[in-house]
């Protein structure tokens, strides 16, 4: 197949662009022209060997070249990805969520009508069922965002299936639940607890600052996320919304005394308000049977071997 993967310098896409390319596959990477993060850097120098793309979503000229370059699947991945980032800038996180996704389906739903069949596989993300009760979540849940991330993600679920009704596109939603592995970077929860614990280690400090340790989550293994997205654009169904989870429930405080075992050090979480979300969802773990059952999708790394490997990856 002939496939675009929007954000391939992402901490998910790269890892998929080149297991798609390993398998046989004809792979684009989709990259904004500027302005990426070191570890977007890192990430594009894995990239070597592939081709790549110049894709702003900000921009229409931009999104129509790329869009109308004939491709079998595109893989949408670009985003304000971190919950933080969305509410540092809610009206960037819209303006390449929302806009931009609605953009890239929009000018894939014109070459639909003009003969083309592409598959879109639009990934969003779990944020969107907002609080809800403390029992996995399905994808026939309400949907009750809570965070300029979530609602932005949710706003570019409805774009998309809009298109799809009405031009046909073949669209497929992935509501995916939280995932690490190494090479996530420190915006995100288990990379940023790993960082501040083996700080602590190296200065022997006994408390480490942690924002909120109640709620609770699932994390799986990047591989296992990546390996969800070729099955669905395999076996999955157009129209159709599945949730990517493994439906291990773990607590954050759980989870931080994890990761201080397996860097040898025992240290005390301090709560620390500037690093609390100003809302947060209590629960959030999901159930992929529908994911499962349609596509024979099943996660393969536990969260002990993923922390293993994380840790393993790391030198101080």
């Amino acid at each position: 197949m002939k496939i675009l993967v929007t954000g391939a310098d992402g901490f998910v896409g790269s890892l998929l662009s080149r297991r798609l390319a390993e398998q046989g596959h004809d792979v684009t990477g989709g990259l904004r022209p500027d302005g990426a993060s070191d570890a977007e850097r890192a990430r594009r120098a894995n990239l070597a060997g592939l081709r790549t793309e110049s894709l702003e979503l900000l921009e229409p000229a931009s999104v129509r070249a790329v869009a109308g370059a004939g491709w079998d699947t595109v893989i949408h991945l670009a985003a304000v990805s971190s919950v933080s980032d969305a509410e540092r800038d809610p009206a960037r996180a819209w303006e390449v969520n929302t806009l931009g996704t609605a953009r890239l389906v929009n000018e894939l739903g014109e070459t639909r009508l003009a003969g083309a069949d592409p598959l879109l596989l639009l990934v969003s993300s779990a944020e969107v069922y907002g609080a809800g009760s403390a029992v996995p979540r399905r994808e026939s849940d309400p949907v009750d965002p809570v965070s300029p991330y979530a609602a932005s993600k949710l706003a570019a679920e409805v774009a998309g299936l809009e298109v799809h009704r009405r031009t046909g596109l073949r669209v497929i939603v992935a509501r995916t639940f939280p995932h690490t592995g190494p090479g996530q970077d420190a915006r995100f929860v288990v990379p940023a607890f790993l960082e501040r614990i083996r700080f602590a280690r190296k200065i022997g400090a006994p408390v480490v600052k942690v924002g909120s340790i109640d709620p609770v989550r699932e994390f799986m293994n990047v591989a296992d996320v990546a390996r969800a997205y070729e099955a669905m654009i395999e076996h999955g169904r157009s129209g159709q919304i599945y949730n990517v989870s493994c439906g291990q429930a773990v607590s954050i405080r759980e989870l931080f005394f994890m990761l201080s075992d397996a860097l040898g050090h025992r240290v005390i979480p301090e709560s620390d308000h500037d690093l609390i979300r100003p809302v947060d969802i209590p629960y959030l773990v999901g159930d992929s049977s529908k994911l499962r059952h349609e596509t024979g999708w099943e996660p393969r790394v536990t969260l002990q071997q993923t922390i293993r490997e994380m840790v393993d990856a790391e030198t101080d």
